[in-house]
């Protein structure tokens, strides 16, 4: 399948999508998230890539949605008002679903500004990578919008509500090094490193138990906003299920041979 806005390449088990709008510091409009929407789904349903790896080409991860381009409208129909959440609903919070829902770890790579729309893609990832030139931003306030895609559910579970409310009201940058203190992201990389740590980690996992790493990753989220005796009880049923695949067996095999594992993702 051919794309106009992003690069999908696969290797090693390992599918490499870039946002590929350099020159607009990849802003992202209707016609980006589809393409997106459909290389996520070709993740999901392939079943080759057993790691999803995003990151940004040129200077910047993400700007956000592209305003000169349309990104953040949705239309009004008619002669109504315009509703800024149409696209949202079409196809940006579709695009993040997918991302929360692969069978698969997904990793992002953040070498540079993250804004808007584009900060919520790059904290989805289930392990977030970012070189020292990179920032976080919510500027939806500066143009007089509220945070979207999921922005006021991650950002708080992430960073707190003080923190988090006072980035979204007050449109400020957060380094990456502050976003590291903050708990947003896993690491902070030099920039020339960032590639090279982000791609050998997606080769680890590749290489990983991925039924059960989509249960954690199912697992956490779920977990978040449960009562104790619940969160319990879905551990429990994760364990049953990642207790009945080949990759448990290996792994309790290679245990006892005092050998290395073998995983094939099943």
């Amino acid at each position: 399948m051919a794309y106009q806005h992003i690069l999908f390449d696969e290797a090693d088990g390992v599918t490499t999508l870039t946002l590929n709008r350099p020159a607009q510091l990849n802003a992202l409009h209707v016609g980006v998230i589809q393409e997106m929407i459909e290389a996520v789904d070709r993740v999901r349903d392939e079943g080759s890539a057993r790691c999803l790896l995003l990151t940004g080409a040129g200077r910047a991860f993400c700007s956000g949605a592209d305003l000169a381009g349309g990104g953040a409208g949705g239309g009004g129909g008619g002669s109504g008002p315009p509703d800024a959440g149409k696209v949202l609903e079409t196809h940006f919070n579709p695009l993040l679903e997918r991302l929360f829902a692969l069978p698969v770890p997904f990793i992002t790579a953040i070498n540079g500004p993250a804004a808007g729309a584009g900060c919520s893609y790059a904290l989805a990832g289930d392990i977030v990578l970012a070189s020292r030139s990179a920032y976080f931003l919510q500027a939806f306030v500066n143009i007089g919008l509220v945070p979207d895609v999921g922005s006021t559910w991650m950002l708080p579970r992430l960073a707190g509500r003080a923190r988090a409310q006072a980035m979204m009201m007050l449109g400020e940058r957060i380094s990456a090094e502050q976003a590291l203190d903050w708990g947003m992201i896993y690491k902070v990389t030099d920039a020339d490193a960032l590639m090279d740590e982000a791609n050998a980690l997606a080769r680890k996992l590749a290489a990983g138990p991925t039924r059960a790493y989509a249960l954690i990753r199912q697992g956490i989220r779920a977990c978040l906003d449960l009562p104790l005796t619940q969160a319990l009880m879905i551990e429990r049923q994760n364990q049953l299920q990642a207790g009945r695949t080949a990759d448990f067996v290996e792994g309790v095999s290679a245990f006892l041979q005092k050998r290395p594992t073998a995983f094939s993702g099943k």
